[in-house]
């Protein structure tokens, strides 16, 4: 097309669209007269504007087009040229006599606002309405970014990295950003950051319709009980502050606690957004891609919610004018997700995405993080709980399977059901890919089960209570379920009836799964909960103190996302860790990887039409050729002999595997004839749906499985691995680092802040050598600090800090006696070398010292030889 008849056939129906009138130009007088109008060949001093708008009897926006092979983002600085030579118009921003600028193919369409001096353009998904343009003219920006920055946040339950992503995101939003990542680690709160940087936002009026997109019924369903919770000033909840609108919910969405009473957004505020429209939207992505796009649209995610009642509604692109998304990881460029990218580029709005696993292409689309708290220096930091690991290795999880001939095995039709015993003719190797996908071993399971279960209930016996449990497992089949397999195998180990072990998935053997999250959530039981993908983002569940992966997991991204349903606190049950145990190697693997992928998303999967069309149209033609044979000769292996008979009669016997591979001489000697078999739309069709072999699935009940299992230090090392790398690292640095090397050279000069430095040194090392992971890897619970290094550099044995005050003390009172006042002295600081190893003058500020008196009492008491007697206790310490 030219630029002519893109205009008519495409722009001029998107200007339509928005509610413009589309008129050619008359005369100068009949301006003031339009209210909503599109105005073609306006003359300006510069040339002829291929539109101006005009609302209310005056030119607000200029639009230049063009055709549609020409690229449109440096084409506003035609637009430009002629806005500085439109006359007769009462607006002048620095020369510009219009606020908008548009340029438009038809395909993509950029906007600018020129109002003021370093302006940035944008790319938006199609034209304002009038309406919208009139509320960007009366909007007060100035007075907005005022208030942000002249007031304080000063909420009281905010924690200090809280105040930190909020006053990030106000920098970023003062400098003119539209886009912006926050990556905050599961657990540390990114809901309450997000509805408190709201308050500020619809406060200072810098937004009021705003949209908060997650990507599960749960996830919406926690929000609006969070905004319902949270107080923005003392004594006023948000959702008494603002309107709060989300989707339809039932009841049981909800904890017993919350009161049930959520408002449903009306469809008018979608479809006509009004000025004094003030507002917070929580809805699931999935409903706000069927309101854009039609059901039609919506896109398969594992364990979602159907949004039943949602319908398509024409929504202009500035309903909203902010858009928090929620878990935004969750692909937006993917081949199953790719509407994620549409629903949001839909809107123009300022876009903060949050996530607490940023990957490339999320960083990609929203351009910066504009701040980060990740999960170490939380668990530093007190906010989150680290973690033990557990590798439970399986030899069938490992090697395979290998039937001999001869075997009986059951075989299950994976479409109903039915089991039959078969007897096999000749050996068969299974891949470890192939388990719980074609075949499953009965022996293997029942292990892995009890070799988890042998942990819980030393835990029980530990903590007075059993861990609640999470269980990733392999897949949620109708007939093969993985899922189910291993809840009746659960259930039979631990033989707590039903209720102690259920299942949570999107199946549809599943009744209310929502509900069935509240339980595990607030109640005793279940205890153990089997999942495949639906509890890994977003749910908070802080009592979980077990993460079982009984699953392959390639994405980092979704191990962070399963992983972070462990570290949340949880104070009412003293909670000071969680253990992940490994059956697929899963923590070893990602181990590896580094903390923010940089791995793509999987691209869109085109259909085979759309291969065959893009050869017929020469794009990219001997790639397409290949990908082409590919899929044929993958169609060659499945198809049945019903389904060769049916493409018999498209080519010779329908033998397609043949035709594949002699595809590019045929299409090099007869092209034309070869790409009219290729188009045919019956020939495509039957190519998409061939017939198949019915699968079958394979119960193996003969193997037996050798399955062990270990502690891992964080989650990678196993103890002996662990002990060799800290020893070498010891003796490596005994003379170059500094604690160290007072520690084992010249340990009269050792004190409180050496200990400190030393334990700092040994912690920021990449194996994290804390006290806590030393102990672990040792298998000594109690191991002080001193006596790990002194083991690791001279062999020395390992003592408990109570063993090594108590010599310390002994060596002391060989020499000395001492008085019984000075002994009550004695007991304090013997308790607090117990606690700490070292002692300084400081320590007797703090209590208990400071209720028996000062460091000057306690030297009185001492006759005067406190400082002395301080430092041959700190000597025979560290002796």
């Amino acid at each position: 097309m030219n630029e002519r008849e893109t205009r008519k056939k495409l722009i001029d129906p998107h200007l339509q669209k928005a509610g413009w009138i589309v008129l050619p130009f008359r005369e100068q007088a009949e301006i003031a007269k339009y209210t909503r109008h599109a105005i073609e060949e306006y003359p300006t001093t510069n040339g002829p504007a291929d539109y101006v708008l005009v609302s209310k009897g005056e030119i607000v926006a200029v639009v230049e087009a063009k055709k549609v092979e020409v690229g449109t983002q440096s084409v506003l600085n035609q637009a430009k040229r002629y806005a500085l030579g439109i006359e007769k118009n009462r607006f002048d921003f620095n020369g510009y006599k219009v606020p908008f600028l548009y340029s438009t193919n038809g395909f993509q369409t950029w906007f600018e606002d020129v109002r003021k001096i370093g302006s940035r353009s944008r790319e938006i998904a199609g034209f304002h309405t009038p309406q919208a343009l009139d509320e960007l003219l009366q909007k007060e920006d100035d007075r907005s970014r005022q208030w942000l920055q002249s007031t304080p946040n000063d909420h009281v339950f905010l924690r200090p990295y809280q105040f930190d992503a909020i006053q990030s995101i106000e920098s970023a939003l003062l400098a003119n950003k539209r886009r912006m990542l926050v990556a905050m680690a599961t657990g540390t709160g990114k809901t309450y950051t997000a509805i408190s940087l709201l308050y500020r936002l619809l406060k200072s009026e810098f937004a009021r319709r705003i949209l908060f997109l997650v990507d599960r019924r749960a996830l919406a369903a926690q929000a609006v009980s969070a905004a319902a919770s949270f107080e923005v000033e003392p004594g006023i909840k948000f959702n008494r502050a603002y309107e709060v609108y989300s989707q339809r919910f039932q009841k049981e969405d909800f904890d017993e606690d919350t009161k049930f009473d959520p408002k449903v957004l009306p469809n008018e505020y979608l479809a006509n957004p009004k000025p004094n429209h003030t507002f917070v939207y929580i809805c699931t992505i999935q409903r706000m891609q069927i309101n854009l796009f039609g059901k039609n649209s919506v896109f398969g995610s594992g364990d979602t919610d159907p949004d039943d009642d949602a319908d398509k509604i024409d929504i202009p692109i500035h309903a909203f004018d902010c858009i928090i998304a929620d878990e935004c990881h969750r692909g937006y460029t993917s081949a199953e997700e790719s509407r994620w990218r549409e629903v949001l580029d839909h809107f123009d709005a300022v876009k903060i995405g949050l996530t607490a696993t940023p990957a490339a292409h999320t960083k990609a689309y929203f351009n910066d993080v504009v701040y980060r708290y990740e999960y170490e220096k939380a668990v530093r930091e007190g906010y989150l709980v680290d973690y033990d690991a557990v590798r439970i290795r399986s030899d069938v999880r490992i090697k395979g399977i290998f039937l001999k001939e001869g075997e009986e095995v059951t075989l299950q039709d994976p479409t109903t059901g039915q089991l039959k015993l078969d007897i096999l003719e000749d050996e068969r190797k299974f891949d470890p890919a192939d388990i719980e996908h074609t075949i499953t071993s009965v022996d293997s399971s029942k292990k892995i089960v009890k070799e988890f279960a042998d942990y819980a209930l030393e835990q029980e016996q530990e903590l007075g209570r059993f861990p609640k449990t999470l269980i990733f497992a392999d897949n949620d089949l109708p007939h093969t379920s993985h899922a189910d397999q291993v809840v009746q195998l659960l259930r039979e180990q631990f033989n707590r009836g039903d209720e102690f072990v259920q299942k949570i998935t999107g199946a549809k053997n599943v009744d209310r799964p929502l509900n069935l999250i509240r339980k595990f959530r607030n109640r005793p039981e279940p205890s153990i909960v089997v999942t495949v993908d639906m509890l890994s983002t977003g749910v908070d569940i802080p009592a979980l103190e077990n993460i079982v992966f009984i699953r392959p997991v390639q994405s980092r991204i979704l191990f962070e996302q399963m992983m972070g349903r462990g570290t949340r606190k949880c104070d009412e049950i003293n909670k000071t860790h969680f253990t992940a145990f490994d059956v697929l190697g899963v923590l070893e693997y990602f181990s590896k990887a580094s903390a923010f992928t940089t791995d793509p998303p999987c691209k869109p999967t085109r259909t085979l039409r759309e291969i065959i069309n893009d050869l017929y149209n020469n794009k990219d033609q001997e790639y397409n050729k290949r990908v082409l044979v590919k899929r044929l000769q993958r169609i060659a292996k499945n198809i049945t002999a019903e389904g060769r008979a049916q493409l018999a009669a498209f080519i010779p016997h329908g033998d397609i595997g043949v035709f594949a591979k002699e595809l590019p001489s045929k299409l090099d000697r007869d092209w034309m004839n070869t790409m009219t078999l290729l188009r045919n739309d019956g020939f495509i069709d039957l190519l998409d749906h061939y017939p198949r072999a019915k699968p079958t699935f394979i119960i193996d009940k003969i193997t037996e499985d050798a399955v062990t299992s270990e502690l891992l230090i964080r989650g990678k090392y196993r103890p002996v691995d662990y002990i060799e790398a800290f020893t070498n690292f010891v003796k490596e640095n005994a003379s170059t680092y500094e604690a160290l090397a007072v520690l084992l050279n010249r340990p009269r000069d050792f004190k409180t802040e050496t200990l400190y430095d030393l334990r700092k040194k040994l912690e920021s090392q990449p194996e994290q050598f804390t006290e806590k992971n030393l102990r672990m890897a040792y298998h000594h619970e109690l191991a002080d600090i001193i006596s790990i290094v002194k083991h690791a550099a001279k062999n020395e044995p390992l003592f408990s800090a109570e063993e090594r005050v108590a010599r310390a003390i002994t060596r002391i009172k060989q020499r000395k006696t001492f008085t019984p006042a000075q002994e009550g002295w004695l007991k304090i600081i013997q308790d607090h070398l117990a606690q700490n190893l070292l002692i300084d003058e400081k320590d007797f500020k703090m209590i208990p010292f400071s209720r028996r008196g000062s460091w000057k009492t306690a030297n009185k008491v001492f006759d005067g030889k406190l400082e002395d007697l301080v430092k041959e206790i700190n000597e025979a310490m560290v002796a």
